[in-house]
């Protein structure tokens, strides 16, 4: 996740931007920042739905294999790593 620093300077340049007072330097720091910003978000996501285990109303597991998989390798949900 981003620093709380680094997402106000996101902020504050991005209301810059709307104001048309933005720098050609500042489009590039917001712009480089807007990117780590959308990578940590998809790492988050990504570890989050990674770690979801999916189970009907009978207990049957239900998570799809692909996430299984991932979740083998990582020993998540006491899946064995076979």
């Amino acid at each position: 996740m981003l620093s709380k620093d680094k997402i106000k300077r996101i902020n504050e340049l991005s209301k810059k931007n709307k104001a048309g007072t933005i720098t050609e330097e500042e489009a590039i720091e917001r712009k480089k920042l807007h990117n780590e910003y959308i990578q940590s978000m998809r790492n988050s996501i990504g570890a989050q739905i990674e770690g979801i285990k999916v189970v009907d109303p009978e207990g049957e597991d239900l998570t799809p294999n692909k996430v299984k998989e991932i979740q083998k390798e990582r020993g998540l949900h006491n899946r064995d790593n076979k």
